[in-house]
């Protein structure tokens, strides 16, 4: 009689011999060759304030490894930080042990994730209060939007953790520390619906597997799963209020992981409403356009506009001048005088208006006389 026995069970019995750090943390799969190595990538803008980064690791399905982008994710709430997951070596296996959020960043294998995840604890930021304070020197932040910002280059210099993506032989060889023992005793909280669900994505995508990037995943292919799946925040550039942010953070992990979901709804309403406000615009114009034809058609319309032309025209008429016009002389010839018809029988003929003309002298000096 055969016995299966799931592979969850039987990793947990290929770590029951492991340090409590590692055998207490919650263990995914079991797989019998080493993952990739971390590939080096260009790390996106920090979103908002608030935001904390979770590297990006390889994780594994039924057709092999496969790359699960890093994301700015915001806390389950103020004050906790992210411990990465990581592959461990045991007996020819590795297991995967499934990263967490916490007061204290734990045991993550001394895995350099790079971003303030150097191999041990975190370097890429710290709370202040409910203020998380980044470290520019070794997170991507703009500083235009996001002013909670300090300098630390001494951990880039003190980062001398393995590139490999396992602890055991041929990988990192960390150990933890007693305070890591500690921290993996105390409560912690799983990775949130954003988390998951990029997880998920990534193991859609064939682009990101192993086996057909040959464990260097390209920057495209992480830009289009950023594009398609809408897990990663917009980019810093959007500035969201810090207080915003906060009050979202302070609500807990259900609200931090409705969050996203009610930011999409809020973003349809607003592309809704900026719809409806255009089409609005574009009625109340083409009413007023319809009014103003009418109103300029109608009979008492046009009679106001002629009785206010004939106004201006009498105006213009009563206003007296000043100067008189000068004469021209017209250069036209004169027309001649029409000869007066002949006096009809029986009538005397009409005096001219001319003055009669003198008898002229006979020549002999005599006066002329009449017989």
């Amino acid at each position: 009689m055969k016995i299966r026995i799931p592979t969850i069970a039987l990793a947990a019995l290929l770590f029951a011999g492991l340090p409590l750090a590692s055998s207490s943390a919650y263990v995914g799969i079991s797989v019998g060759f080493a993952p990739p190595p971390i590939p080096i990538y260009e790390q996106p803008l920090c979103p908002a304030p608030g935001y904390l980064w979770t590297p990006g690791y390889w994780a594994y399905a039924d057709f092999g490894y496969y790359w699960v982008p890093g994301v700015w994710v915001a806390p389950p709430r103020v004050g906790l930080l992210w411990t990465p997951g990581y592959w461990g070596y045991n007996d020819g296996r590795y297991l995967f042990y499934q990263g967490y959020w916490g007061p204290t960043v734990g045991f993550y294998g001394g895995i350099n994730y790079g971003f303030g995840y150097g191999g041990s604890g975190y370097y890429g930021g710290r709370w202040s209060g409910n203020t998380f304070r980044y470290n520019t020197a070794v997170t991507r932040v703009n500083t235009t939007v996001i002013h909670n910002t300090y300098v630390n280059r001494e951990v880039v210099n003190n980062n001398t953790g393995s590139r490999a993506s396992f602890n055991g032989p041929g990988g990192a060889k960390a150990k933890p520390t007693a305070q890591e023992k500690a921290v993996a005793k105390a409560d912690r909280i799983p990775p949130t619906s954003v988390q998951r669900s990029r997880a998920e994505a990534a193991k859609k995508d064939p682009a990101l597997h192993a086996a057909n990037n040959k464990g260097k995943p390209k920057p495209e292919a992480i830009k289009a799963l950023d594009r398609t799946n809408r897990e990663q925040p917009v980019a810093a550039a959007a500035g969201t209020p810090a207080g915003k942010q906060a009050g979202t953070q302070k609500r807990g992990g259900a609200a931090a992981e409705n969050g996203a979901g009610a930011k999409k709804q809020a973003n349809a309403e607003r592309g809704a409403g900026a719809e409806k406000a255009q089409k609005r615009t574009a009625q109340t114009a083409n009413e007023s356009r319809a009014t103003a034809k009418t109103t300029a058609r109608t009979p008492q319309t046009r009679r106001a506009a002629d009785a206010q032309r004939n106004g201006q025209t009498r105006k213009a008429a009563a206003v007296p001048r000043t100067a008189p016009r000068s004469q021209t002389s017209s250069h036209r010839p004169q027309a001649a005088p029409r000869r007066q018809a002949a006096p009809a029988k029986g009538q005397r003929p009409a005096q001219s208006a001319q003055p009669a003309k003198k008898k002229k002298k006979p020549k002999n000096g005599s006066p002329d006389r009449g017989q």
